[in-house]
């Protein structure tokens, strides 16, 4: 983004942050208000559409999405803690909605949205003072972050910024963590394999967190951590972010 940063933006939640992970949404916003950005939160919020847009039910995916970017009338960026929610409204909205009679509003809307942490990078350049004790943590990289949005090093960016932090890379950070949300109902076996190869890599690395941007990518690695009764624990990078930096 060009120009001077925003006053304003808006700050969809997505359903998995609101339901397994709310304490990440209200980091991303803090966050946010931290680097003097007042944040809009629109009620009425609910899914983006992806589970019905992957099944198929496009239909259904648009009367969703068209809910949703009603709920975001103004000019003003909008700001997920989500790269696959993110990457919904941003990359296939504009397929979802190609030749519909409301393609135009869609595409302006789908140009405003940005993932948490490259806006905090790339728009804000905001710059963290680390507070915490020294730790070691490993990023995984979501599919939907990195393919649909272009996520290269924005999250590990901020992760180096804190001096009391140590960032250990997993041995194989781009592959799938098996969840791919319906793909996790349709091929359990498959998705479970995955997440067992993806939970060995985190442990070899030392590491004491596990830290993503998307909440379905947290919700296998930890479930097959605690079916493992495995130490190491799974955190938001929006939460881990502002835990570290705010004031005591």
């Amino acid at each position: 983004m060009n120009g001077p940063k925003p006053e304003k933006v808006y700050f969809y939640g997505t359903c998995l942050v609101d339901l397994f992970f709310p304490d990440a949404g209200m980091a991303g916003i803090q966050l946010l208000r931290q680097a003097g950005v007042e944040v809009i939160f629109p009620e009425g919020q609910t899914c983006c559409g992806q589970p019905a847009f992957n099944c198929g039910y496009w239909e259904e995916a648009r009367e969703v999405a068209r809910t949703q970017v009603a709920l975001f009338p103004g000019d003003l960026p909008v700001i997920l803690p989500s790269g696959s929610c993110a990457g919904m409204m941003k990359i296939h909205y504009p397929e979802l909605f190609h030749g519909q009679p409301d393609e135009a509003q869609v595409l302006a809307f789908s140009a405003r949205v940005h993932e948490l942490t490259q806006f905090l990078v790339d728009v804000l350049d905001v710059k963290l003072t680390d507070l915490g004790e020294p730790v070691k943590v490993t990023w995984h990289s979501s599919c939907h972050a990195v393919r649909d949005l272009g996520l290269k090093g924005e999250p590990q960016a901020l992760i180096n910024q804190l001096s009391n932090v140590e960032l250990a890379p997993l041995a194989r950070e781009f592959e799938c963590c098996g969840f791919g949300g319906t793909f996790a109902v349709r091929h359990p076996g498959i998705s479970a394999a995955m997440a067992d190869d993806k939970a060995a890599d985190a442990m070899a690395t030392g590491a004491s967190i596990v830290l993503s941007t998307d909440g379905g990518c947290l919700l296998n690695v930890q479930g097959t951590l605690e079916a493992k009764h495995r130490p190491l624990r799974v955190q938001h990078i929006a939460e881990f972010l502002w835990e570290r930096t705010r004031g005591r």
